[in-house]
């Protein structure tokens, strides 16, 4: 469910998101999970990923976005 007092469609958020500074260099970006939830939605959020070639992980309310095509590998 997207939240409907947001000025930024899903689109633009997206945009913004992956418009960062961090994304734009390969880098990792950080974002609550329930905004993702809000602002895009779960299923658009891990599209628009796959389109990219990216990877998240969630952990305790938080995604971390790996703006870049390289493997993770977990360490513990």
């Amino acid at each position: 469910m997207r939240f409907s007092g947001s000025p930024l469609t899903s689109n633009e958020w997206l945009i913004d998101l992956f418009g960062s500074r961090a994304a734009k260099s390969g880098g990792v970006v950080r974002r609550k999970s329930r905004d993702i939830e809000r602002y895009v939605g779960g299923r658009e959020f891990e599209q628009e990923l796959a389109r990219r070639g990216f990877h998240a992980i969630e952990n305790a309310g938080q995604t971390v976005i790996f703006c870049n095509q390289e493997s993770i590998r977990r360490i513990r």
